[in-house]
């Protein structure tokens, strides 16, 4: 009955995609209905060849956990990594070689439309499956239960990923809704709300059908990122569509109103989603690779709360300057500094954690991963703050300081710690008794450790080269640089950048044949049955 159901859904589905693609008015819009359609078409033909089979619960894993849609998870995870990676490296050298930007290539390959690309791909294709895959692991294990809802896990992931690719294709296509983050098109915005939900459905209902009675922390962490990332995205993304048959829509909030909610959305998606989100990931990788329990349990319940409740209220602070209210960027000023503290606290929780196992630090680059990914962590969460104060603000905003900052943190915070965590899921998601090559995982760590280094300096160094040279005024008053001499003076730095970007992209392709070479062999291990919780 169920396949018959899911049947008419998607010939509706597969209507509408036709007539979308028939009546559209803007070439993205085609090709997103021609692409649901043909999606479509192939979901209808697999679920009619499959209606008269039982339908059966498999259980892929200890206790009958859940463990196929994170296995493909940890796939899709390297692979948009490894995309998002090759995008960013090419883009840099753009800044350094216009030429470039290829007039062979144009529209679809300039800077303006290959940055938001480099963007979702790193931030939401690569963090964000492997946020999705980590979460669904982690909270089977801590709650000893199967995921909530049936076969609805792998509607998240199939649901998100298809959300990456329509984004994905809008960016190269030119349509967006022209914001700070590019966001995508309104019925791609529509999608993801739909597949967001879900995604809180499965975890929450893995978590309220739990047989452990305690909330492992991680899951604290991972339903805060999931439930205000909901609520992030469905403010910032209000608008109104144009027309049904069309990419185009009109925003609800203009002006300062405007850019105040994109900066609430714009610097709390860094803290719940690169932040809340990945300390879920430390929470749990980082004790059981260690082989240690959390240094202090308390300590990360006080760092949890603490992180929730200042981190919403920091945003104001990128409009320092503009026509938002002195107050209001000064309240987001205050926030961010006070931030630095539950901030250092939780990155002092995770290193205090290898207490008694630091000797592992010589021979498990896994645990070497971690502890570089705390450091950076660190180190972001203290730059940060540090740039809110509006006096250094005057100096870094609009330069390459604030994109040295970010890289340093989503590379070597949010990189690092997804990679350990790819390591650790990977023997234990195919049955085998470890990594392929422990030696390539150790090359790894240092090519992206050293093109990390070299990314961020160059960026330090050009942006405040950047913003000195913008205030430089004469004995008149008149400014001594033009931007186009900013431009040039910045070209070697650019070139490091770029080279920096290489080694990272390196590192991860050898994490990726490192992966493929555990998968398809090594030695395999019987997984144990009966353990209730990991």
């Amino acid at each position: 009955m169920l396949n018959y159901i899911k049947l008419i859904l998607l010939g509706g589905v597969i209507l509408f995609a036709a007539m979308a693609a028939n009546w559209a008015h803007d070439i993205a819009y085609q090709v997103h209905a021609l692409l649901i359609f043909v999606l479509g078409v192939a979901m209808f033909i697999w679920v009619l060849r499959h209606t008269d089979e039982p339908e059966a619960v498999p259980t892929d894993g200890p206790l009958g956990y859940m463990d196929g849609p994170v296995r493909l998870g940890v796939i899709a995870t390297a692979f948009w990594g490894v995309v998002g990676f090759l995008v960013g490296t090419f883009i840099a050298f753009q800044l350094a070689f216009p030429a470039l930007n290829f007039e062979w290539a144009q529209p679809f390959g300039n800077f303006g439309r290959l940055r938001p690309l480099h963007t979702s791909a790193v931030i939401f294709a690569f963090g964000g499956n492997g946020l999705i895959a980590t979460s669904f692991y982690i909270v089977q294990r801590t709650s000893a239960q199967r995921l909530w809802g049936g076969n609805l896990a792998w509607f998240v992931f199939w649901g998100y990923n298809l959300f990456i690719v329509l984004a994905a294709t809008g960016y190269l296509l030119g349509a967006t809704q022209s914001k700070e983050y590019a966001e995508p098109e309104w019925y791609v915005d529509i999608w993801l709300t739909i597949v967001w939900v879900a995604y809180l459905a499965v975890f929450l209902g893995t978590i309220l059908t739990r047989k452990e009675r305690h909330i492992y922390v991680a899951n604290w962490f991972f339903l805060s990122f999931i439930v205000t990332i909901a609520m992030l995205h469905l403010v910032n993304n209000l608008s109104i569509p144009v027309s049904i048959w069309g990419s185009k829509s009109v925003q609800v909030f203009s002006g300062v109103q405007d850019a105040m909610t994109q900066w609430w959305y714009g610097h709390n998606a860094v803290g719940f989603f690169l932040t809340a989100g990945f300390l879920g990931m430390m929470y749990y990788f980082v004790p059981k690779q260690a082989g240690r329990p959390v240094y202090s349990y308390k300590l990360s319940i006080i760092h949890f709360w603490a992180l929730i409740f200042l981190y919403i209220w920091a945003g104001p602070h990128h409009l320092h300057y503009t026509a938002l209210p002195d107050w209001a960027s000064t309240l987001g000023m205050v926030f961010s500094i006070v931030l630095w503290m539950p901030s250092w606290g939780g990155m002092i929780n995770g290193l205090m954690t290898l207490q008694g196992a630091w000797d592992k630090l010589r021979t498990d680059p896994i645990i070497r991963l971690m502890v570089a990914s705390l450091a950076f962590y660190g180190m972001s969460t203290f730059e940060g703050p540090m740039m809110s104060i509006r006096a250094v603000n005057s100096l870094s905003h609009y330069t390459d300081w604030t994109i040295g900052h970010v890289h340093s943190g989503a590379l070597g915070w949010n990189g690092m710690i997804t990679f350990a965590a790819l390591y650790f899921l990977t023997p234990k998601l195919w049955g085998r008794e470890k990594m392929y090559s422990v030696s390539a995982i150790n090359t790894h760590f240092w090519l992206a450790t050293i093109g990390i280094v070299l990314y961020a300096s160059s960026m330090w160094v050009s942006g405040i080269m950047e913003g000195l040279m913008w205030r430089e005024v004469d004995a008149q008053g008149f400014l001594v640089n033009s931007f186009a001499d900013t431009v040039t003076a910045k070209f070697p730095m650019n070139v490091v950048r770029g080279i920096g970007g290489i080694l990272y992209l390196t590192g991860g392709l050898i994490m990726v044949w490192n992966m493929w070479m555990t998968i398809r062999g090594g030695s395999s291990v019987k997984v144990p049955v009966g353990v209730p919780a990991e």
